[in-house]
């Protein structure tokens, strides 16, 4: 289990409610601006939607060079892993990608948890393809505190984002500096400012994720109703309670572990983090 360092910021709920007061007021250059003179550990962390694109080009206008976390789950669409590279040669950013533990290709992760994970267990694929991945990136990287896209317009357990948010128990801090943005603010800055975007906005995708798990959106749906058809989940699990995916991947290894018979091979999956 990785150690957390004490939260960078440390204030009370009342204090914690007055910045975003403040910041709620405030342009999202405005918003990047205060999160850069804040925090030295500052990292974006984005899948390259729409919004994580918008929050880029913001960042190169004002020459700041955040570094991006991109976690690969080795399940994106092509269209998304073509949108990493042209992002990164028009803007440059340094580019830290963390894939799941043990595995360099899609190939290595199917030999590794067995095909199909995230409908055998969506608990042990979230945990392993962008949970532990991310959790690493942090620990090796140093994070203080990362930007990231949701806005309160995706609904959802986003409908009450705030623009900043301390994870409890990490001290994590996390910026949503288009919290308060619809989806046609984000689309129509992207076709304004000749912002690179994934190829699938135009087949009718809106919130684009894990090409097993993702379809275009009809009309009259929300904006994130793509996602996981058919099931209950709202988030993958970046931005859930840490310590309750940790409990709920080490509850499915035991019971896995459990039910394989000595003379068979256990499914392997990722040492916990």
């Amino acid at each position: 289990m990785p150690s957390f360092a004490s939260p960078v910021l440390q204030f009370d709920e009342s204090q914690l409610e007055h910045i975003n007061n403040k910041l709620n007021a405030m342009k999202p250059e405005q918003i990047l601006d205060w999160a850069s003179v804040t925090f030295s550990g500052l990292f974006q962390e984005t899948a390259f939607g729409p919004s994580g694109n918008v929050i880029t080009d913001i960042l190169h206008a004002q020459n700041n060079s955040v570094p991006v976390i991109f976690v690969d789950t080795l399940h994106h669409f092509d269209e998304t892993l073509d949108l990493a590279k042209r992002s990164q040669q028009k803007y440059g950013f340094k580019l830290h990608v963390y894939k799941p533990l043990g595995c360099e290709t899609r190939e290595d992760f199917v030999a590794k948890h067995g095909d199909q994970l995230w409908k055998t267990d969506d608990v042990v694929y979230d945990y392993s393809v962008k949970v532990e991945p991310a959790r690493r990136a942090y620990e090796e990287l140093q994070v203080q505190a990362v930007i990231t896209g949701r806005r309160r317009s995706q609904k959802g357990d986003r409908a009450a984002l705030r623009i900043v948010e301390i994870e409890k128990g990490t001290g994590l801090v996390k910026i949503n500096p288009l919290a308060s943005w619809s989806f046609q603010q984000v689309w129509s800055y992207l076709r304004a400012n000749e912002v690179p975007y994934n190829a699938l906005l135009d087949q009718g995708y809106k919130s684009v994720g894990d090409y097993h798990s993702t379809r275009p959106v009809n009309a009259g749906e929300d904006e994130r109703a793509g996602r996981w058809e058919g099931s209950e989940k709202t988030e993958c699990g970046l931005h859930k309670d840490y310590f309750a995916m940790r409990a709920a991947f080490l509850a499915r290894k035991k019971k896995q572990d459990a039910a394989v018979s000595p003379s068979s091979s256990a499914q392997q999956v990722a040492p916990v983090a």
